[in-house]
């Protein structure tokens, strides 16, 4: 009967939205190209009452210590998809891809209260994860998601743009009319540093301050939302500007004409927006 129960517990929690959204998001992004092999990785904070809709929080399958403390993020529920886990799998195995997690009390750990099975672990990017969600939450209490992929045209123009924040975010916008209304703070720029690690975590987290979307130079980018739709649809827009930019660049006869600094003060105006003063 025990054994029984859990199939149904496992079963009852792949009709929650939450599931569904990751299942599709992964699917989305490996089709796109973005997520090739294991590469990639999404946390979802979700509401305590949401996730005990669909299992039992108070049930723990193990614990797996954290090499950062995270304390303001105690208590909280997230869904993230695991390390080593191919996207492309996730439709068709979303428990041995995905897994759902409580930050321990004392922020040292996280307790597995559902998927990672066969003994998965979490994103390797646990790190930029959790440290920018805090970040984030301190500017936007309603923030919920970090998506991190390998964006093709972002990675390809990060071997032929300066990597100056600026010139590199004023290129963005120049190419696509609707960019500086999607993300009218830019773009911000890391260093090339190895992936995995506490000091980008970091340096990830550090920039997500004043920047929803961070480039990792030739690897990928990180973006941060309020839903899966605004993460995902921040790093669409900006791939999609790099696509114009390196079509741009490998067309003969370069580029005839552009959106002007006018321009793009003439459409942060009409939306409404305010764009970063640094940067125009």
């Amino acid at each position: 009967m025990k054994i029984i129960q859990e199939v149904q517990n496992d079963l009852l929690v792949l009709e929650a939205p939450f599931v569904k959204e990751m299942m599709d998001i992964t699917y989305s992004m490996w089709k796109f190209g973005w997520d090739e092999r294991n590469g990639g990785n999404i946390s979802y904070l979700l509401k305590e009452e949401e996730v005990r809709h669909y299992l039992d929080t108070d049930r723990v399958l193990r614990t797996v210590p954290l090499d950062f403390p995270v304390v303001e993020l105690a208590n909280k529920f997230f869904i993230v998809t695991g390390s080593g886990k191919y996207f492309k799998n996730v439709r068709s195995n979303p428990a041995e891809c995905l897994g759902i997690l409580r930050v321990s009390g004392d922020g040292n750990s996280v307790e597995l209260l559902w998927g990672l099975t066969c003994d998965g672990k979490p994103t390797s990017e646990l790190s930029s994860h959790f440290r920018s969600h805090i970040v984030r939450l301190g500017k936007d209490l309603n923030h919920r998601v970090i998506m991190h992929n390998h964006a093709t045209n972002i990675i390809a123009m990060t071997f032929t743009h300066e990597l100056d924040e600026k010139s590199f975010s004023k290129t963005l916008w120049k190419m696509c009319t609707e960019c500086i209304v999607v993300f009218p703070e830019g773009v911000a720029i890391l260093p090339w540093m190895v992936p995995g690690t506490d000091e980008i975590g970091m340096e990830t987290a550090d920039k997500m301050n004043d920047f929803r979307l961070v480039v990792w130079p030739h690897h990928g980018i990180f973006g941060a939302g309020q839903t899966i739709d605004e993460a995902f649809g921040l790093i669409e827009t900006a791939e999609k500007a790099a696509q114009i930019y390196m079509l741009i660049n490998a067309h003969h006869g370069g580029m005839k004409q552009a959106i002007t600094d006018e321009q793009l003060v003439e459409l942060a105006k009409a939306f409404g927006v305010v764009p970063n003063k640094h940067f125009i």
